[in-house]
């Protein structure tokens, strides 16, 4: 009898690795809150966040740099003094854990692929500046200021301003000398970034050039510092994702409200025009689009911009209010108005910087 052959056998298939998902990744969002965030065994490796740090990898050693950072999971963007890598918020390592983000903070800061690239090659550039010291260098406090300047609660920033570049949000090169350096590192290694042509005739391209020349001074040079530290590195997280959230929620709690003057500048008195439009309805018609477009102009939490919203709708309804002008004013107004209400709600905040 002949035997099989062996082609004619079944093959076992593996299961792809997307078919692989953790236990959590299913549960419903009340249960899923239970799960503490050491248990959720998340790892960089094999998901779309390691393509992305590898990308900003790449981009180093395009531009000369021998430096490359090392990068774990934490409960946030920062880069701790001294260290020579930096942290990256969990959720990126899960979509479903995304979406929970989105839930709960009406973002996930990093989620796509542009503002994720924006936010490693920022972070990078702290990390490269641990590595160098570069801020103990004559030319960097000459070019950026003293690193050691206190950070502010708040900073005023000035949207006209041509002595900085534009990267993240919230002109955050306007914060501090140290966020100065990230932002201007961060756009000089975006590929085809034109620095020099977007900066023609700008005070920002001085400092470009500056930079241009710190980083060829020690670019091919073998780093002066390293370390392996990693501080609230996530297997050291016994705190549950509700809780999380909730001292993430509580950094930005809501002021009390002191914009009747304006708010009734901006709307009338529904006993005047008992027939039109309620503003608290308008307003929460208009909230999803307000949310977006005053934390981009702002460069504060989506979150913080949903307080302000919310604490504007509770007013309006307590004073009866309603819209008395066109739809186009009345939509300005309120983004004017928003924006004023989530600069005043975050200067009560701690400072949101990531050095």
């Amino acid at each position: 009898m002949p035997t099989a052959s062996v082609w004619s056998r079944p093959v076992p298939t593996r299961r792809r690795r997307k078919d692989l998902q953790p236990w959590w990744a299913e549960l419903p969002t009340e249960e899923l809150l239970d799960v503490r965030l050491c248990d959720l065994d998340l790892r960089i490796e094999g998901t779309a966040l390691q393509g992305r740090i590898e990308r900003m990898q790449d981009e180093l050693a395009r531009a000369g740099l021998v430096f490359r950072p090392y990068v774990w999971l934490s409960t946030d963007w920062f880069t701790p003094e001294g260290t020579t890598g930096f942290a990256v918020p969990f959720y990126l390592a899960h979509r479903r854990l995304v979406r929970l983000e989105h839930a709960q903070m009406f973002e996930a800061e990093g989620s796509t692929l542009d503002t994720c690239m924006k936010l490693l090659r920022h972070e990078a550039a702290h990390a490269f500046d641990n590595a160098y010291r570069l801020h103990r260098r004559r030319d960097w406090r000459a070019t950026f200021g003293r690193y050691s300047a206190p950070y502010r609660s708040a900073y005023q920033a000035r949207p006209s301003s041509k002595h900085h570049v534009q990267h993240l949000a919230g002109f955050y090169a306007q914060s501090h000398p140290a966020e100065d350096f990230a932002e201007s590192f961060a756009v000089w290694l975006t590929p085809q970034s034109r620095w020099r042509q977007v900066y023609e005739g700008w005070p920002a391209l001085r400092k470009m050039e500056r930079l241009d020349t710190m980083l060829r001074d020690v670019g091919d040079l073998p780093q002066f510092v390293r370390s392996n530290d990693r501080p609230e590195s996530l297997p050291r997280q016994r705190i549950t994702l509700r809780e999380y959230y909730r001292r993430k929620q509580a950094a930005y709690a809501a002021l009390p409200w002191r914009f009747d003057r304006e708010l009734q500048l901006l709307f009338a008195s529904s006993a005047s025009a008992p027939r039109r439009e309620q503003a608290a309805t308008f307003l929460q018609r208009e909230r999803p689009s307000l949310r977006g477009r005053v934390s981009a102009l702002t460069g504060q939490p989506r979150y913080v911009v949903e307080q302000a919203l919310q604490a504007m709708l509770t007013r309006c309804r307590e004073l009866a209010l309603c819209v008395a002008r066109p739809r186009d004013q009345a939509r300005l107004g309120a983004a004017v108005l928003t924006t004023m209400a989530t600069l005043a709600l975050a200067r009560g905040h701690r400072p949101r910087f990531r050095r």
